[in-house]
């Protein structure tokens, strides 16, 4: 079942005026919207039911109804599990607690990121990857991190795949790219320049694109073929990428598991021939 309240949120930072006013009463209170009709929803929020139509069309529901059981389902589901909300980071907070309030944002993320994946958008990426001849990987800072785990898991099956920690090689790879290879491309904000300029010329080369990267319309979304959505729910203060490194660790799981499902046989008899035994000192 697909989450209402995590999509909504994810779109609301892109959402039209009209938008904003639907998201905001259904986000500050869903419960009170739940099972409602599309023309009271319209009339509650000011709006009409062509935008509450459209705006279920862009969080990727079929229409209203399926909407409406997505929320229901949800609300039952979140007042079932009664979880408790985690505060942020603060500055007297005892280690336990820092503990507690990381591990507890990290699952989130993954319980988001699972709400989020669109499974036909899946299946076609892992078909990409069976039949492209080599993987291109592409992130920076920690995104480049969150690549080269992917490099690794891909060398153990023997998939031709390449990664390059300078940014200019990147830029080299995406300008030499042939069109039956695959480019996975990671940055959860989307927005990161050097990663739109390599996929703008892997664009100019033909090669599909599939973006790791948030649930929102950013301008590397909109250069990708294939969007792979990760959820997040980041501290305020932080030092680095956490829960959104996570989630795209996740998702390289994901595509990856996939990938060796699909091909299973070769794919185990590669991981035995490629374990490197580490003999006890």
């Amino acid at each position: 079942m697909k989450s209402v309240l995590v999509r909504l949120q994810e779109y609301s930072a892109q959402a039209s005026g009209a938008e904003k006013g639907i998201l905001s009463n259904l986000l500050t209170n869903p419960e009170s919207f739940s099972g409602c009709s599309i023309h009271e929803l319209a009339e509650r929020t000011f709006s009409s039911p062509s935008t509450i139509i459209r705006l279920c069309h862009k969080t990727g529901f079929d229409g209203y109804k399926e909407f409406q059981r997505s929320l229901m389902y949800e609300l039952a589901v979140r007042k079932e599990a009664d979880k408790k909300q985690m505060d942020e980071i603060k500055r007297d907070d005892s280690l336990e607690a820092i503990v507690d309030k990381v591990t507890y944002k990290n699952i989130v993320s993954l319980e988001n990121t699972r709400k989020l994946v669109d499974l036909s958008v899946l299946q076609r990426c892992v078909e990409l990857l069976r039949e492209c001849s080599s993987v291109y990987l592409f992130g920076m800072g920690s995104s480049l991190l969150v690549a080269r785990d992917a490099y690794l898991k891909f060398l153990r099956v023997n998939k031709s795949c390449h990664v390059c920690d300078d940014w200019h090689a990147q830029l080299l790879q995406a300008m030499n790219i042939r069109p039956d290879c695959v480019a996975i491309i990671i940055s959860y904000s989307g927005l990161t320049q050097e990663m739109i300029r390599c996929a703008k010329e892997i664009r100019k080369k033909g090669a599909p694109i599939i973006v790791i990267s948030r649930f929102e319309e950013s301008p590397l979304a909109k250069l990708a073929d294939y969007n792979l959505c990760v959820a997040a729910t980041e501290f305020i203060i932080r030092s680095g990428a956490m829960s959104s490194r996570i989630s795209q660790l996740n998702m390289i799981d994901i595509l990856y598991t996939a990938y060796m499902n699909c091909n299973f046989d070769d794919s185990m008899k590669q991981l035995r021939r490629t374990h490197i035994n580490k003999p006890a000192e």
